[in-house]
């Protein structure tokens, strides 16, 4: 099931290609090398991240009940939401048992903040199924959920690779509140993806948040933003129990009348400025530290 699942295999066993985007180890890596660092150093570290990743990925689909991931069955439908829980846990101890490869005494300072940064990840997953369980979401409390979900690991991811450099305090700090800023403009740019992306380059379908009635980040816009009749029928549609064609044609219709994607695409443009802020704030190697502003520029055009 892990080897399937972080795309080694296929169902049955054999050598498969579907690994993802793997942006958070990449990220560890350069923000060692960007603080004096030896990427080879920062490998137990990377792997820790991707593993605990990989561990909320597989739990969030049995939560969501998502079906595929990059056009491949999840793994709860295959072997069933027991073990594809299962599945999650043990990547999460192989995760733990990653870090045990560093010998340094910065080992016990990694632990500490992968603990930290896995619990913000959970508690911004719990905010999350509590949105869609209903109630009005303001977009600074939806801001500050992804801030958790998807922006505490890329912040963990940054700080790890300071760690592993054995960079100063500050500059760990600095690099931490950069990946916190990297990964709330990733996934503003998932939830533009999420309704405008496309299907041959998702994987997913066309409007797939709105589809699953999903508070993304265009629809808390939405939902502040619209009026009167608008208003009542964007609430309507997502009380519904299942949408129709004309449902989801009306949201997206919404959606560019309001403009969702335009507001998504400038909350997206500030949180890379305010990464790339912080970036030039910390004493870091320049060569490495352009590779991280690639990372960043890519995060904001990625279309998959």
């Amino acid at each position: 099931m892990l080897r399937y699942h972080l795309g080694w295999e296929d169902a049955e066993g054999r050598p498969a290609q579907s690994t993802g985007k793997r942006l958070r180890p990449v990220l560890c890596l350069l923000a060692c090398e960007a603080a004096g660092g030896q990427a080879e150093r920062a490998l137990p570290f990377a792997s820790a991240v991707e593993l605990v990743h990989n561990f909320s990925l597989v739990h969030d689909d049995v939560q969501d009940g998502d079906r595929l991931r990059h056009g491949r069955d999840t793994v709860w439908v295959l072997w069933g939401e027991p073990q594809a829980i299962n599945a999650g846990d043990a990547l999460l101890a192989l995760a733990h048992l990653s870090l045990t490869e560093v010998t340094e005494t910065s080992v016990v300072a990694a632990s500490r903040l992968l603990d930290e940064r896995t619990l913000e990840m959970v508690e911004g997953q719990v905010m999350d199924i509590a949105f869609e369980g209903g109630g009005d979401v303001s977009l600074d409390a939806y801001l500050a959920m992804i801030s958790r979900k998807t922006g505490a690991l890329f912040d963990a991811a940054l700080s790890l690779g300071g760690l592993a450099a054995g960079a100063s305090p500050e500059n760990v700090a600095s690099l931490g509140r950069c990946g916190r800023q990297l990964g709330l403009a990733f996934q503003v740019r998932d939830d533009m993806l999420g309704i405008w992306g496309d299907v041959d380059r998702t994987g997913k379908p066309v409007a797939a948040d709105i589809r699953r009635r999903k508070k993304s980040l265009p629809i808390v816009f939405a939902l502040e933003r619209a009026e009167g009749d608008e208003l009542e029928r964007l609430q309507r549609v997502y009380r519904a129990g299942e949408l129709s064609a004309g449902d989801v044609s009306f949201v997206v219709g919404l959606l560019d009348s309001l403009g969702a994607q335009a507001y998504c695409q400038d909350e997206a443009d500030g949180h890379r400025t305010a990464a790339l802020s912080e970036l030039a704030a910390a004493d870091l190697d320049e060569r490495a530290a352009d590779e991280m502003r690639e990372v960043a520029d890519f995060l904001l055009e990625r279309d998959f």
